[in-house]
């Protein structure tokens, strides 16, 4: 009985220590509302895409809720100025650069838009302790073309798929982006989710195809995600942490590891960030063990009588980051 009555003790200090390490601090940052993507750069940097309107901006996790640089890349992204909204989606640090991938979906309304193809670079200046970023090579816009072409993919029947509004089932619809140790990217797709299972896809030459080559394409991976798609994939402690959505964008999102290859994702310990809308994740390096960075999607937020991508003034716009410790991410137990 003592020794059943210690396990029970056991048990409850650990899932009250657990629930403990998944509390985060939430922060408020200023200047837009419909966070996208997010990438860790140096000395407590961070940078966060507007799938609203393709303006790249750079914040430092913890001295101020104001931006230090807005960087617009429409002119760079050569996008169509009738319909100029590229919907960037995902972001990967490799070295001292950034490659961004947009949806290269339709619009809402299932209408095809040339300016949501691109795959794009940035470099990264850091310099008197401080970070910021320039835009990289040009543009790739066939992205899309050689996904739908490549004889790997043909089962997904991602033709068919890119002539969809991206939030109906079985549509096209990219999100993540996470950089691997070799110079490889994994692209992620919230849609579609074949067999129930999320895609993922290999960009095996990055490099090349922002200085005028063509995108080679590597073997597909399906991961179970609980019927999810991918809405945000990144880098983390030598594998990937992953935001599992909905296609549709309903029901909560959750929160996997996943070590790469033909591994099955690990549901981790969900953290408690309440009424945050999960949209992208980001290493940010601190003091001891590296904390997480979990940036919410805020457009829909109400700011007064309006939703935050309403507002006109920048000044009023405002999203949340999840300041999540390190050693918090754990696995969840089975």
């Amino acid at each position: 009985m003592k020794t059943a009555n210690l396990a029970l003790a056991l048990l409850l200090a650990a899932e009250v220590l657990s629930a403990r390490a998944a509390e985060v601090e939430v922060r408020t940052f200023s200047g837009l509302c419909d966070a996208s993507a997010t990438v860790s750069l140096d000395f407590g940097f961070f940078a966060v895409a507007d799938d609203e309107d393709n303006v790249l901006r750079v914040y430092h996790a913890q001295a101020g809720a104001m931006p230090v640089q807005t960087i617009d890349m429409s002119s760079f992204l050569r996008v169509d100025p009738r319909e100029p909204e590229a919907d960037i989606e995902g972001g990967a640090r490799m070295g001292q650069k950034v490659f961004w991938i947009t949806s290269h979906g339709r619009n809402p309304d299932g209408k095809e838009r040339a300016s949501r193809q691109r795959f794009f670079a940035t470099s990264i200046l850091a310099t008197n302790g401080t970070s910021s970023l320039a835009p990289l090579g040009r543009p790739y816009d066939l992205l899309l073309k050689d996904l739908c072409a490549d004889p790997r993919l043909r089962g997904f029947n991602l033709g068919t798929a890119a002539t969809r509004a991206p939030k109906v089932r079985g549509a096209l619809n990219i999100e993540g982006l996470a950089a691997t140790a070799d110079g490889r990217l994994w692209i992620g797709f919230r849609n579609p989710i074949p067999e129930g299972q999320a895609l993922i896809v290999p960009l095996l030459n990055p490099e090349e195809i922002v200085t005028g080559g063509t995108a080679r394409l590597g073997d597909p991976v399906l991961l179970p995600l609980g019927g999810k798609g991918i809405r945000s994939l990144a880098e983390w402690r030598g594998g990937f942490l992953i935001v599992a959505g909905a296609f549709d964008g309903g029901g909560p999102s959750q929160l996997y590891r996943w070590e790469g290859g033909t591994g099955k994702p690990g549901l981790l310990n969900q953290p408690r960030y309440g009424r945050l809308n999960p949209e992208a994740l980001a290493e940010i390096p601190g003091v001891g063990e590296n904390d997480l960075l979990i940036v919410s999607d805020d457009g829909n937020v109400m700011i007064g009588k309006k939703p935050c991508k309403r507002l006109k003034d920048p000044l009023q716009k405002r999203f949340r980051v999840a300041v999540m410790p390190g050693q918090a991410v754990t696995a969840s137990p089975r």
